[in-house]
């Protein structure tokens, strides 16, 4: 199934690209989360007249994101964790934990923005990428510690 992507989306695409993805994935994922949308023959000549304006959206949330990745860039939260004898976290640190942390420090954003791999489940220092925009990152300081 061809899709136009309506938003960035993560190992898929940038907003305005025509991909294609399982039929599941369009129809039950991406389009009702707003994300997608079909990508017919009419739907793709709309597009292409479109791409300026999408170009030009892309460059005001650069142009935003610009502004605000000095504020965030190079901040170092701290996230108490419960811990085994061995150094090893009961549960994890996730992308919520950490925007729950920001959000107190008076940062909002997203945990879709924070970019982590896999969640993390050891105490120490670890450097996260906040995706601000297409292309845009701002990189915090995780400080993981015993409770």
């Amino acid at each position: 199934m061809e899709v136009i992507l309506l938003e960035d989306v993560r190992n898929l695409g940038e907003m305005g690209d025509i991909v294609d993805v399982a039929d599941g994935y369009g129809r039950n994922y991406l389009i009702p989360q707003g994300m997608a949308e079909p990508a017919t023959a009419a739907r793709k000549d709309q597009i292409e007249h479109q791409l300026t304006v999408i170009e030009a959206r892309k460059e005001k949330e650069r142009a935003a994101a610009r502004e605000i990745v000095g504020d965030i860039d190079g901040v170092s939260i701290s996230v108490p964790a419960r811990v085994a004898e061995d150094d090893q976290l009961y549960g994890s640190v996730t992308a919520r934990d950490i925007v729950d942390v920001l959000g107190q420090q008076g940062i909002e954003v997203t945990h879709k923005q924070v970019q982590l791999d896999e969640p993390v489940r050891e105490l120490g220092i670890y450097k996260i990428p906040i995706k601000l925009a297409s292309g845009i990152f701002a990189y915090i300081r995780l400080w993981v510690v015993a409770m």
